[in-house]
């Protein structure tokens, strides 16, 4: 019996060193998602992101092997959370999809340092150099496809016309949103982003869909 208590004693203290290294990982990465939206990559310190987490860079360099390994690790974490929400699951149609890119949108509202950490990386990451740049550049091109997808999808089900160029509605789409991002991030007050989004993709449905109709329960 004695012996028994002990394994169920150091089994219960390693899942406890495993919970305390869990959350110290979580808030490095909350805290390097602040110090990138504020000061870019290259700005950024290991020493100062660790120091607002009560660690030593020593610390922080047992959960992330290098600045670079930081940054991939928090757009990776940011990521998973977008894939989760508009990918999850198949939309039924492509107006489905576009309310589910007005959600996505909402919940970014609620994320504001998220927001200002990808509008800084991604302005940063037009240079090849940047550890960001090939991240960007397959993430842009992996939703791109996915929307293409979809509004080719959409069009031979009978949803979309048929002479839509969807590549060229794609990019429009992709530029529209960053865009009021950027603006909704610099001044929040400013606008009402998910309805300037709804807006926007409630428009462009209509110019494209076989029956002139937009989002439901838009205008």
């Amino acid at each position: 019996m004695p012996e028994n208590k002990g394994r169920t004693t150091r089994t219960s203290a390693g899942r406890g060193s495993y919970a305390v290294g869990d959350a110290r990982r979580r808030k490095i990465l909350d805290t390097a998602v602040d110090h990138f939206g504020q000061w870019g990559f290259h700005a950024s310190s290991l020493a100062r992101i660790a120091n607002d987490c009560g660690i030593t860079q020593g610390g922080l360099l047992h959960h992330f092997r290098s600045k670079e390994d930081l940054l991939l690790s928090v757009l990776a974490q940011s990521e998973e959370h977008d894939v989760e929400r508009l990918f999850a699951r198949e939309a039924q149609s492509y107006a489905a999809f576009l309310e589910g890119l007005v959600r996505l949108v909402e919940d970014n509202t609620r994320r504001p340092g998220i927001v200002r950490m990808f509008n800084v990386l991604v302005g940063e990451s037009g240079n090849v150099g940047h550890p960001a740049h090939q991240y960007f550049k397959e993430r842009y091109a992996r939703v791109l496809r996915h929307t293409v997808d979809l509004l080719e999808a959409g069009v031979r089900g009978g949803e979309l016309r048929a002479d839509i160029d969807c590549l060229a509605v794609g990019q429009e789409q992709l530029a529209v949103m960053d865009g009021l991002q950027v603006q909704w991030a610099l001044d929040p007050a400013s606008m009402d982003m998910p309805a300037r989004v709804r807006a926007f993709l409630d428009r462009q449905l209509r110019d494209i869909s076989t029956t002139g109709e937009g989002l439901p329960g838009a205008g």
